[in-house]
């Protein structure tokens, strides 16, 4: 699917398919916003190749995991994104790739699927925000996107809270396997927002000449997105962090408790082994046992016995292992 934003010379906007691109090879003093959703790589590369596109930059655009990074060429500047087509508060999310190609005159975004930060954007917004610049769209889009991240990883939040009282009260290992699946999410995740805080790090370091920082807006749009992105980037190391203290917790939790399985087992073999003793000496089958023929033999055994226990049963009690 191609979309077109013509913003002509006179600030009238005009939304349609491919045909708006002549009309702005004919106006000078036009911007455009062409936005390509699910066209063939053969496709793409046409039209990309008509807007004077480095071939280098179509390639990295055409990749399906290149890691995020923006790229500077004569007459125009690459950024590859990693946006998102579905999020949740499980942190199941479906990553997708993003071209921006930044000109003076246009921008060129690419992506496989639907991207919600777009849709939201190029019809509602997208006359006045081309209207200021179109690497001001770009970065717009970057920031709705940072958006949606940032409520679902605040959902989530609740989430990991619920999850913290539920390993307290009844950990089971149903829960814990739970919170490593997130924590190996959260470590997805925060390489990819670590990707993007390089990004903007490198807008704010260097002044690239389609993104240029002496715009105050596009400086302010530039600082909007790195703040988000670096927020987006602390809160996922936070989650991953309690979710490491949750699985700390729970290994010592179950450490505690075989702790106090084996005290009570070492207690009760302590107070048999006397026990088995004694039973095991007066089983043996000797004739001329002096014992054997003393008519109180067994009940005074049967005291020795119980006293040991009672003894023990003290001595423990008082060490404070039972």
């Amino acid at each position: 699917m191609i979309r077109t934003l013509l913003l002509d010379a006179d600030g009238h906007a005009s939304l349609g398919g491919e045909e708006l691109i002549a009309h702005w090879r004919e106006s000078p003093d036009s911007r455009i916003w062409i936005d390509l959703q699910g066209e063939g790589a053969m496709r793409e590369r046409e039209m990309l190749e008509a807007f004077g596109c480095h071939p280098m930059a179509i390639d990295d655009a055409h990749r399906d995991r290149h890691p995020p990074k923006i790229e500077e060429f004569v007459d125009h500047t690459l950024i590859l994104y990693r946006g998102i087509s579905s999020f949740d508060g499980d942190l199941d999310y479906v990553p997708q790739q993003m071209a921006f190609l930044l000109g003076e005159r246009f921008l060129i975004s690419l992506h496989p699927g639907r991207a919600m930060s777009v849709d939201r954007l190029f019809e509602r917004e997208g006359e006045r925000l081309l209207g200021r610049s179109p690497e001001y769209v770009a970065l717009r889009i970057m920031y709705i996107s940072g958006g949606f991240y940032l409520e679902s990883l605040l959902a989530f939040e609740t989430q990991l809270s619920d999850l913290e009282d539920a390993l307290i009260s009844d950990g089971s290992d149903a829960l814990m396997r739970r919170v490593i699946a997130y924590r190996s999410r959260l470590v997805k995740m925060r390489r990819i927002f670590n990707y993007h805080v390089g990004i903007t790090q490198e807008l704010i370091g260097y002044d690239y000449d389609h993104l240029p920082r002496a715009n105050e807006e596009t400086l302010h749009a530039i600082n909007d997105v790195h703040e988000r992105f670096e927020r987006l980037l602390s809160l996922t190391q936070m989650y991953y962090d309690i979710c490491g203290d949750l699985v700390d917790g729970y290994l010592s939790l179950s450490s505690h408790q075989l702790n106090s399985t084996m005290r009570i087992l070492t207690v009760i073999t302590a107070i048999f082994v006397p026990l088995s003793f004694l039973a095991g000496l007066y089983g043996m089958n000797f004739a001329y046992m002096p014992e054997l023929s003393f008519r109180y033999g067994y009940f005074i055994l049967i005291g020795v016995m119980l006293s040991l226990v009672a003894g023990m049963l003290y001595l423990f009690k008082r060490r404070r292992w039972l």
